[in-house]
């Protein structure tokens, strides 16, 4: 299916609306259309595009409801799905937890879709990765990496009147860079809304220096050092902190906001005071979509301030229970850094450890953030300010709320890719005291 447009998804919805004959009904429509490339060994394996579209029906008697998803549109097709859905709504017991289907909204617009992005052809994405090989090649390295582009929208309508649209398009790469014997690595991923943005060059000459520097690594004692997070070793640390900031799960004593007697942490200061974390639709480094998926609007919201746990995400229902407000989990997630550059906060070192990236993120209590997980794609000590010698990947355990409060220093925040979750957020390089590294690891 093609991009709609709004007055097309609009009556596409309305269409189907007026075949339902529950007491509510919400209809989501969305599609994509997405290109890609990928290469490895330093030549490209495939090339192909996907578009794809669904339509979900949402229909209630009371507090039951049914579910049924379609990827046809034809008026048989769409009177089908949404008898289907009524049929199983009629056979689903009661949720005692139902909320009804909101009414009208107000939505900024959201600001994600960029024409330049849209309008890429093969030949682009093509361009992009001969630039890449040609790195690769210069360093005498072997690459493996992926480039995909996308336009999509997303629509929903229901029966109390509720209509909300918006598009999007994204750019995303990844490239692995070896050392033709193996024994260095190194890696870089980079996700913008605008195609223009994207510089392959630039972060492949990133992962070509890293794969050249971490050869011949060497085995250093675990322990507790001082440690440069480059931002995506942040994000998958913080982003396990940000799905945790939610009012029932702290309510419930489930969570590291939990407090006995049933009291939770909001309004207390947890963390260094010069963390601020924040998401915001308008953002201009990382525009989102300006409504939740329950039609809730998305509005700025401050989730930790100077350190004080400031806002948690709730259901409609929860909050309705509860009495609080019902803000929805935010898309993206907002960082405030410093000032000092990556290279500024290594010679700011005396001596530490530079983290390029890590992955393999478990959970290990989830009481206190407790995180276990490995470093990967160059990892270096650091001796008065300079990188001495690469090191021998190693595991690390630790709390993303003990990290932020042994901050040193903040770097300048940066768009960066989780690679845990693919999330993007606005992160920046952290250099933190007494980071725990458990053991050693013989991974590349």
């Amino acid at each position: 299916m093609a991009i709609l447009s709004k007055e097309e998804a609009q009556a596409l919805l309305k269409k189907v609306l007026s075949y339902s004959k529950a007491d509510e009904c919400e209809v989501n429509l969305n599609g994509s259309m997405n290109g890609n490339i990928r290469y490895a060994r330093n030549a490209v394996s495939t090339s192909g595009g996907i578009s794809s579209s669904t339509l979900v029906v949402s229909s209630s008697y009371g507090k039951k409801s049914g579910v049924a998803t379609i990827n046809e549109f034809d008026d048989a097709s769409l009177e089908k799905v949404v008898r289907r859905s009524e049929e199983l709504a009629k056979l689903a017991p009661e949720n005692p937890e139902y909320m009804p289907f909101l009414g009208p909204q107000q939505y900024g617009e959201s600001k994600t879709f960029v024409q330049a992005t849209s309008d890429m052809l093969p030949k682009d994405r093509t361009d992009a990765v001969a630039e890449s090989l040609k790195i690769s090649k210069e360093y005498k390295q072997v690459a493996a990496g992926f480039l995909e582009n996308g336009s999509g929208f997303a629509a929903m309508m229901n029966s109390h009147g509720l209509f909300a649209y918006s598009t999007d398009t994204n750019v995303a790469f990844n490239v692995t860079v070896r050392t033709e014997d193996g024994k260095g690595s190194g890696y870089a991923s980079k996700g913008y809304n605008d195609f223009k943005q994207l510089d392959v060059k630039k972060a492949t000459e990133t992962a070509a220096k890293k794969a050249a520097g971490s050869a011949d690594a060497r085995a250093i004692e675990p322990g507790k050092y001082t440690v440069i997070l480059e931002p995506m070793a942040v994000s998958v640390l913080l982003e396990n902190l940000m799905f945790g900031l939610d009012a029932r799960q702290a309510d419930e004593g489930r969570s590291f906001l939990s407090k006995p007697g049933g009291k939770t942490k909001l309004g207390e200061k947890m963390v260094d005071e010069r963390v601020n974390i924040y998401s915001d639709p308008n953002h201009p480094d990382l525009p989102s979509r300006t409504w939740a998926q329950d039609g809730r609007p998305q509005e700025k919201v401050s989730w930790i301030e100077n350190g004080v746990i400031k806002n948690l995400s709730s259901s409609r229902y929860w909050a309705q229970k509860t009495g609080i407000k019902p803000i929805p989990g935010p898309d993206r997630m907002i960082m405030q850094g410093g000032k000092a550059s990556l290279e500024e906060l290594i010679k700011g070192t005396e001596k530490g450890i530079l983290v390029t990236r890590l992955w393999y993120i478990r959970t290990v209590d989830p009481q206190t953030l407790l995180l276990t997980g490995l470093t990967r794609d160059g990892t270096f000590y650091i001796e008065n300010g300079q990188i001495k010698f690469p090191i021998k990947n190693l595991r690390f355990n630790e709390s993303p709320i003990i990290m932020l409060n042994n901050i040193d220093e903040l770097g300048i925040a940066e768009r960066c890719v989780s690679d845990e979750s693919t999330n993007h957020y606005v992160l920046p390089p952290i250099r933190v005291r007494d980071f725990t590294f458990t053991s050693l690891s013989d991974a590349v």
